[in-house]
């Protein structure tokens, strides 16, 4: 099923009524929008616990991230 949609000078869309009903969509939701190499896009509905997680996440994932730490674990 394809949904056409207009994006406004701000940068800003719609989300068609039918896909906010598929994914379940109310005001305050939070969507992520995932990209390809090959141009395609997906958009899904995310949990809010989903958000903080990665929030919290986020921060330990910098202790890995010199030069040798690449060196080391590229071939895993």
């Amino acid at each position: 099923m394809s949904q056409l949609a207009k994006i406004s000078s701000k940068g800003q869309v719609t989300i068609p009524a039918d896909v906010r009903k598929k994914l379940h969509l109310e005001a305050g939701d939070t969507i992520v929008w995932e990209t390809s190499e090959d141009g395609r896009i997906w958009v899904r509905r995310i949990n809010p616990l989903d958000v903080e997680y990665l929030s919290a996440v986020s921060g330990t994932l910098s202790e890995w991230s010199s030069v040798e730490d690449d060196e080391a674990y590229r071939d895993l």
